[in-house]
Formats: C-alpha cells, structure tokens, sequence
C-alpha cells in the first residue's frame, strides 16, 4: 500500500462497492460546490451547502450508519417542489441537457445522483442491506437538480430545447 494514499479504502476488494460510493457521493459534493461557486443568489447558495453536507452525510452511510433523517429528506423534497411550481410550464416536454453554465452543471449532478442509485441498488443486489432512505434521497437528487437546472435556465431566460426521441413514443 502506497504511503501516499489519498483514501484508507481505496485498496478494499473490487466487488466491495462501498468504497466507490464513497467516492461517488464525493465527486458529486464537489460537483455541487463548483455549482454553487457559479451562482450569484446567496439563499441558494446557503441552500447548496446545505445540500453538500447532506451528501457527505450519506458518503459514509453504508459504511457505517444512515444519519440523514426523514425532516431532511421532506426538506429537499419541499425545495424541489417550490421550484417545481416557478418553473409551471417548462417541465412538461422531454429537454436536452444544456443551457446556461449553471443550468448545464445541475445537469450533471442530476445524472450523477441517478448513477448513485444504480450504484445502490447493485450494492443491494449483492446481498447488502441497503436503507430505503438513501434510495429516497439519491432520488429526490436527482428530482430537485432537474428542477433546479429549469429553475436556473429560466432565470438566464434561456428556453429549453425540446428532445423528441425517436425510439420512445
């Protein structure tokens, strides 16, 4: 093991996920704070720190225990849905993942957090117990940074660009 080692579990067996969980929920933290270094409007950069630390929170949750609570759960939940109703109209058709810089990285982070929830349930598929309330949460993620991104394109007033698939009708 290299005396330089920049995680104590980076060297744990390859088929124990919890170790790129971890490494994960940190990437998408630091996503978040290069969001967040971008935004102007201090109570939702307050808002995205708050976030970020509840990421971290649940960094170590299959490690240890899951100390993120059903309060902040609702709390998030009730974020996305006041965004949701400032954004009326603009949720109802299929967008391309694009916009603003702000809106764009919010993008990002969303599809992180629904990379997150593949990553939990393949943990979960392995036999592991994983608590429902860290499938809840990396959902909602996902949920309020798809809003957000709306929320922050329509501020810009950049229109989203609709996608009409050609294999799902």
């Amino acid at each position: 093991m290299s005396k330089y080692l920049a995680y104590p579990f980076l060297y744990d067996k390859s088929e124990d996920l919890r170790c790129d969980y971890e490494i994960f929920t940190d990437e998408i933290s630091s996503t978040i704070g290069l969001l967040r270094a971008f935004i102007k409007d201090n109570e939702l950069r307050c808002e995205l720190s708050k976030i970020n630390e509840l990421v971290y929170h649940m960094n170590a949750s299959l490690r240890t225990f899951v100390s993120l609570t059903e309060d902040e759960l609702k709390w998030l939940e009730n974020k996305t849905l006041t965004y949701q109703k400032e954004i009326e109209g603009r949720m109802n058709k299929f967008v391309l993942p694009e916009g603003g810089v702000c809106g764009s990285y919010a993008h990002i982070i969303r599809t992180k957090c629904k990379a997150l929830v593949r990553l939990l349930y393949r943990y979960k598929e392995q036999g592991n117990e994983v608590d429902e309330l860290l499938f809840d949460f990396a959902n909602l993620l996902s949920g309020y940074f798809f809003i957000l991104a709306l929320k922050l394109n329509k501020d810009e007033g950049i229109e989203e660009t609709e996608f009409i698939s050609r294999n799902y009708k």
